[in-house]
């Protein structure tokens, strides 16, 4: 047996051969959090094609290798013992890039193809340099080949293959990486600077037990583990004396995790501004290592490194605990930085507070420093701005921020420049009055922009934010009754219903405040939310109920002034500092489309919804904008074509053909099935990072106990009020069948409405349970029961599609209830007033135990 670094280009290049993934192998499985992670270690090697051969590469993993029985000394086969999910991924990103240049670099495009992909004067399954097992060999091969095969829903080929396009065409809306070129920079870093140790096994080798070896991992050591052992390896003469002095009191002061990330920071703040936290050990050895023209580093040079770093580390304690920053205007930036969980940020913040202590800057410069940090965090938020290019953007700061001006306004200009999409003051206007603020960013952070607003009113005597216990409220609610839409429809304008009046303001920052007694408001008319708001403590909560009504005008008035407030508290970015063209709701239109999942469609107004603009505009900007993928999958809110459709660029067809092929379903009347439509709030939900669902998705971390009886008791008395009392009667029954299963409910203090959660696992402990169903009272339109695939598909054993798809199955088998497999990754809902019914309980109640007993044989 022998083992060798080596790149994939190495691997595969050269003579024909093939290798083969042995049938008792599993199934590629990769998901899309595992391709993220990779495409994300992908580009960061792209921007070092052609840099010098000392910059290290990175670790992808092993590949462990033995000869195939087929083996033939003219054409090498080779099983994959180890590593078949790696060459896979790899093999299907690089026919992505294939493809994605083929019509501009059609030379490129073989040379890819010839090189990588396939063996050219090989027939039939020789043909293929890598052979998947046998279940995903079809749809393998189909890609490589260059044909289209229907992608059928839970394929993790065709998924994969899916997600690498959306990946070269989101590059180009983002960065404008569209020439060919810099694509081909990314096959270069896929081939070349991937690093694999490949194993070689001979036939005499035992390579199951080679397997089991490397599969058989115990409890690693952490990055900081591992420099903190090469550290005081090498202080022999001080080792003693600069741990009791120094590192001792840097180690108690931080926990393992903060300590590696102090350490990640100081190799940033030294300049690496391309070194990640995963390859701090080797970096920092390297930085050691050649520093020395002998190769090697004196004790003086470790002590240095170590008291650089206990000095440092008084910084970042003032970062992660602001408290300890003793100039208030400064820890009061800290706090809302620190509450707004801006860990992206650390980089700059620490240099703030470093040129602070070294006398560079004063306590006012660099408050004002920190205030342009704040506004190019909230001002990107308000906007929709993906958040995908912050952790760049922040770590290239110590490296790239001026030095002939001072930090701040060094570090005005530098978020100024192109590509930083800081929004200006226009801009953020028109965001705040159009865009539906409530679904954009984590529930944190949109309580901390509203309380700043709340903020601007310099009230005497301001709330206490810190132990007020403040949700989010709708004024004019998610779910409104009768009263509200006859009102939607007065000041619906021409060619608007009041349905999509109320999709379209819902969720602006013009509609929402702060409330202490969310469940009062519910979803009441106005004239009895006045009452409330007026005793409010809250300015803005007085001013809202100083208004006569709360309609289209009154909303869209109310954003006006919450956009001059904006303005002032929050600096707008320098002009001519080269700024990109904005186009950043079309990216976001772009994006939730190529990530439509398989069987489902949405209307235009769903999607105007989604980015803040008009269904017209949606129609208008899809008819005239070649590759966008997925756009004949917007269809009008009856789920009919649209008539002015037409296909630009290299797409054609008949249109409900391929709607079909995609799953979707279409009725008698020619309309497609309203159970596939996904929604505004779905759409939502698909660009979500699981760090930012909405907080009524949270699950609750205990069941009702002493603290929790007033949610209990909050959630039956919304239910009795909205819903009829046979629903209510069912409710009731559907708790209780749950608690014989051994299950506990959990109440919600969800923003909007309170809410039950049926739990399994150890009550109390937070992130250990699952939950099948969560219950929304009625809110004026009948209570919910919604399915949080969402969240099962990150808990064992729901994992497992296959065991969702069941339960889908299971769901569906109620009278009334038809949840289309398309939304197996969301979380949808049936009406509550379906268990009114006897056998649609019994089927749910044999659902629940199924589910029950799925969760106790994996646990």
């Amino acid at each position: 047996m022998r083992a060798e670094e080596s790149h994939f280009a190495d691997l595969v290049q050269g003579r024909a051969q093939q290798f083969q993934v042995p049938l008792y192998q599993r199934t590629y499985s990769w998901t899309e959090k595992q391709l993220a992670q990779l495409w994300g270690d992908i580009l960061d090697q792209a921007e070092l094609v052609g840099a010098d051969s000392t910059v290290s590469t990175h670790f992808l993993g092993s590949v462990v290798l033995a000869p195939s029985p087929q083996n033939e000394a003219t054409f090498p086969r080779w099983l994959v013992v180890d590593g078949q999910q790696r060459l896979t991924t790899l093999s299907l990103a690089l026919t992505a890039i294939r493809d994605h240049v083929a019509k501009a670099e059609p030379d490129e495009a073989e040379r890819i193809d010839e090189e990588y992909l396939i063996n050219k004067r090989k027939k039939g399954g020789d043909r293929l340099r890598l052979l998947p097992t046998q279940a995903d060999r079809p749809q393998y091969a189909a890609h490589v080949h260059g044909g289209r095969r229907e992608q059928t829903s839970g394929d993790r080929v065709a998924a994969a293959y899916s997600f690498f396009q959306r990946k070269l065409l989101e590059l180009m809306e983002t960065d404008g990486t569209s020439a060919p070129k810099d694509v081909l920079r990314i096959e270069q870093a896929i081939t070349s600077r991937l690093t694999l140790v490949t194993v070689t096994a001979e036939r005499r080798d035992n390579v199951h037990r080679i397997f089991e070896s490397l599969n058989n991992t115990g409890l690693k050591l952490s990055q900081a583990d591992l420099l903190r052992n090469y550290l005081f390896m090498r202080l022999r003469a001080r080792g003693e004396q600069v741990y009791e002095t120094h590192w001792l009191p840097l180690q108690n002061s931080l926990s393992n995790d903060e300590l590696e990330q102090l350490m990640w920071l100081q190799l940033v703040l030294d300049g690496d501004d391309r070194v990640r936290r995963q390859d701090l050990y080797t970096a920092q050895q390297q930085r050691f290592e050649g520093g020395a023209s002998d190769g090697t580093q004196t004790e003086a040079d470790i002590e240095a490194y170590i008291m650089e770093l206990h000095r440092r580390s008084v910084h970042f304690r003032k970062v992660i605990r602001p408290e300890e920053e003793a100039h208030p205007l400064i820890r009061g930036y800290l706090k809302r930085l620190h509450d707004w969980q801006a860990v992206v940020t650390y980089p700059a913040l620490m240099l703030i507070l470093d040129w602070r202590e070294r006398g560079e800057v004063d306590d006012d410069e660099a408050a004002e420093a920190l205030s342009y940090i704040e506004s190019f965090l909230v001002r990107r938020t308000i906007c929709r701005v993906p958040t995908n290019n912050l952790n760049r953007i922040f770590q290239s700061v110590p490296a790239q921020l001026p030095r002939d001006v001072g930090v701040a306004t060094g570090l005005h200009q530098l978020l100024s420049a192109e590509n930083r999409f800081w929004p200006d003051d226009e801009e953020l206007r028109q965001k705040i009055r159009t865009a539906p603020f409530y679904q954009y960013g984590r529930p944190n952070q949109r309580r901390l922009v509203l309380q700043r607003m709340e903020e601007s009113y310099d009230h005497p005597e301001p709330v206490d934010f810190a132990s007020a216990q403040l949700t989010i409220e709708h004024v004019m609610p998610q779910s409104p009754g009768d009263e509200w839409m006859r009102m939607l429809n007065d000041d619906a304008t021409q060619g608007e219903t009041a349905e999509e009046l109320h999709s379209r303001l819902q969720h602006t920052l013009g509609n929402l405040t702060l409330t202490g007694v969310n469940s009062e408001l519910s979803n009441h008319p106005f004239e009895r939310k006045q009452g409330l708001l007026n005793g409010s403590h809250l300015e803005m909560n007085r001013r809202i109920a100083a208004t006569d009504r709360w309609g289209a005008k009154e909303i869209l008035a109310r954003a006006d002034d919450l956009a001059d407030r904006a303005i002032r508290m929050w600096p707008a970015p320098l002009s001519g500092v080269g700024r990109a063209e904005r186009s950043r709701d079309w990216r976001l239109a772009h994006q939730v489309l190529a990530a439509l999942p398989h069987g489902t469609w949405t209307s235009y107004g769903d999607l105007a919804a989604f980015i803040g603009s008009g269904a017209q505009a949606v129609g208008a900007h899809l008819a005239n904008s070649e590759g966008v993928v997925n756009a004949y999958r917007v269809l009008n809110a009856d789920g009919k074509i649209a008539e002015g459709f037409r296909w630009t660029g290299q797409d054609g067809g008949d249109v409900r053909a391929r709607l079909s092929a995609d799953g979707i379903h279409f009725t008698i009347a020619g309309a497609a099935d309203p159970a596939q439509r996904l929604t505004v709030d779905d759409l939502a939900l698909l660009l979500e990072s699981a760090e930012g669902q909405p907080a009524e998705a949270a699950a609750p971390t205990g069941p009702a106990g002493q603290g929790d009886e007033t949610r209990a008791a909050r959630f039956l008395r919304q239910l009795t009020a909205d819903d009829a009392p046979a629903t209510v009667s069912a409710v009731h029954e559907l708790l209780t069948h749950w608690k014989s299963l051994g299950g506990w409910i959990g109440y919600g203090a969800g923003e909007v409405t309170t809410s039950a959660f049926l739990m399994l696992g150890q009550a109390g402990a937070p992130g250990q349970g699952i939950w099948p169903l969560t219950l929304y009272p009625g809110s004026g339109r009948g209570g919910t029961g919604e399915i949080v695939f969402a969240h099962m598909a990150n808990r064992e054993p729901f994992t497992d599609r296959a065991l969702r798809v069941e339960l889908l199955d299971r769901v569906n088998e109620m009278e009334d209830v038809s949840i289309s497999e398309g939304k197996l990754e969301l979380r949808p809902s049936f009406r509550l007033s379906v268990l009114e019914e006897d056998l649609n309980r019994e089927s749910l109640f044999a659902t629940l135990t199924w589910f029950r007993d799925c969760w106790e044989r994996r646990n």
